[in-house]
């Protein structure tokens, strides 16, 4: 068991190390490749689930990457989990950022990185783009009007009518909770009536 344990601590610092060493863009890129490893590959986390846990960590102070990165190892192995996946999630743009400081005149002037860096705009466009689809598909297969709505509301409520985001947060944090309640109060209901 103490050998699971080691093991399953080093996956979760790995993992996180790992991918955070090779993810430029931020949260929203980092989270399918979050997916792919925890829910695809390891399948220590169900699809549903790592959808709760994104949607806990977007409403969360602090950027998505370690926020996800923190429910994650909490949920397998508690604090100490939780402490490694964070240490895992920004020791590489900690490291990395120390390194073009340190040079960051020929950084700055080099028309190669410029370059690279202009690249790397279009796959982040795309990789934001593939979780969007992705979570929209998670909510679309619930078939539930509610949640459906809710999506197309706060993507027309900030896309076309400039509703600050915070505002959408907690609008759709005070439906789903309202909902939750209508939810468990007409199952428990059900539950009295058998």
């Amino acid at each position: 068991m103490k050998q699971h344990g080691r093991t399953l601590y080093w996956t979760l610092f790995a993992s996180t190390f790992m991918l955070s060493a090779v993810t430029f863009g931020g949260g929203y890129v980092i989270v399918p490749l979050l997916k792919r490893k925890f829910v695809d590959e390891l399948h220590w986390i169900d699809e549903q689930e790592m959808l709760d846990m994104v949607a806990i960590a977007q409403s969360s102070p602090g950027p998505l990457a370690v926020n996800a990165s923190i429910i994650i190892g909490y949920r397998m192995a508690g604090v100490p989990g939780a402490l490694l996946t964070a240490l895992g999630t920004v020791l590489p743009p900690l490291v990395i950022i120390s390194v073009i400081s340190a040079f960051y005149a020929a950084f700055r002037d080099n028309r190669i990185v410029s370059l690279v860096l202009k690249g790397m705009q279009a796959g982040v466009a795309a990789v934001i783009a593939s979780v969007v689809i992705t979570m929209a598909t998670g909510v679309l297969r619930q078939k539930r009007v509610l949640p459906v709505c809710i999506m197309l509301g706060t993507f027309a409520a900030s896309a076309f009518l400039n509703v600050n985001v915070v505002i959408c947060i907690l609008a759709c944090a005070a439906i789903g909770i309202a909902d939750m309640l209508i939810q468990n109060h007409k199952a428990g209901k059900g539950e009295m009536g058998e």
